[in-house]
């Protein structure tokens, strides 16, 4: 591709609501070692862009300063290192910025597979919550066959998600959700039971129906301290970000008797060699079970690119079901 190739991108202008992303022009950026470039039919939207977008979240040391973590398309150049046969691929890739834009790099070892009847929208909607779900759900929570996942805001990108890869991991869930129609759908995706956590006693139906293994919490606070109630014997929590808040007060007398491990983590700053590690564990575990469970993401919406604003506004209303997708 020539040096001075252009690309439709999505800047931010300066921190701030939805309006400061702006539809700019930039160079087409090249491969570096062990790169290679994607032509991007579909890019993912997630939390993060939104914290980044306001300031909050500032991309890695050498990334990108476009948002956009996740994106599909085919490779249309190589970096030195990458062999031949990559060209031309279809794949959905992890970035740690970028996507937001009609090409972005990726680094080799985070690109996998475009599964087979999969669309490049469903592609795109995958990396990062199927990424987030598998380290944090079934790594460090170490859900296993026969248990119960807790997955508080259900509806979102990562709880669908979740929720399907526990089904086909043979998990139950538990689920809640704000309206009641995220709830009938929750319950479509299979979840056991699903409470309306702005009307339910949730926390007391759980932990006397038995309680749960694991609860992965996207909504931190005092939520925290509610979650651990709902925990079984031996159960884990896991923090992946802190939508209520990130201080909570806890019963230490109650992680003591139950034996709970409490643990958290984030994605984007990790090394390029455990999101590599990641997406080989994907495409060995996961991937082989596309066929025979229904793990396409749930998509709510696709924004045209250079609307990029109103899909962040659609984010942050929070009526949305799944993920939201920009289609250049």
């Amino acid at each position: 591709m020539s040096d001075a190739a252009r690309m439709n991108c999505i800047e931010i202008r300066e921190p701030g609501g939805p309006d400061v992303l702006t539809p700019a022009m930039r160079p087409v950026p090249r491969p570096g070692h062990g790169e290679v470039l994607i032509k991007v039919a579909a890019a993912g939207i997630n939390r993060p862009d939104v914290f980044q977008r306001m300031g909050a979240y500032p991309p890695p040391d050498g990334a990108s300063d476009l948002p956009g973590l996740e994106v599909a398309g085919e490779i249309a150049d190589l970096g030195p290192g990458v062999t031949p046969d990559w060209l031309g691929r279809q794949v959905c890739a992890l970035l740690p910025g970028g996507g937001y834009a009609d090409y972005a790099v990726a680094d080799i070892r985070t690109c996998l597979p475009v599964p087979d009847g999969f669309s490049m929208t469903e592609a795109a909607a995958m990396p990062e919550t199927f990424f987030t779900v598998w380290t944090n759900v079934f790594e460090d929570g170490r859900l296993a066959e026969g248990e119960r996942l807790l997955m508080p805001g259900g509806a979102s990108g990562i709880g669908t998600t979740a929720i399907k890869m526990a089904l086909a991991w043979g998990a139950s869930v538990v689920a809640t959700a704000g309206t009641a129609e995220k709830c009938d759908t929750l319950r479509d995706l299979g979840a056991a039971r699903v409470f309306n956590y702005r009307e339910d006693d949730w926390e007391s139906a759980i932990a006397e129906g038995g309680g749960v293994d694991v609860v992965l919490d996207m909504v931190g606070g005092e939520n925290v301290d509610r979650h651990l109630n709902c925990l079984r014997p031996g159960g884990r929590h896991v923090s992946i970000a802190f939508l209520a808040g990130k201080s909570a007060t806890v019963d230490i007398t109650r992680i003591m008797k139950k034996r709970l491990v409490l643990t958290g983590s984030t994605l984007r700053g990790r090394d390029i060699g455990e999101k590599g590690r990641i997406a080989r564990e994907l495409e060995t575990r996961i991937w082989p079970l596309m066929g025979a469970h229904d793990l396409r993401p749930v998509v709510d919406r696709t924004f045209p690119l250079a609307e990029a604003a109103n899909a962040h506004r659609h984010m942050e209303d929070g009526g949305h079901i799944g993920k939201i997708v920009l289609v250049p």
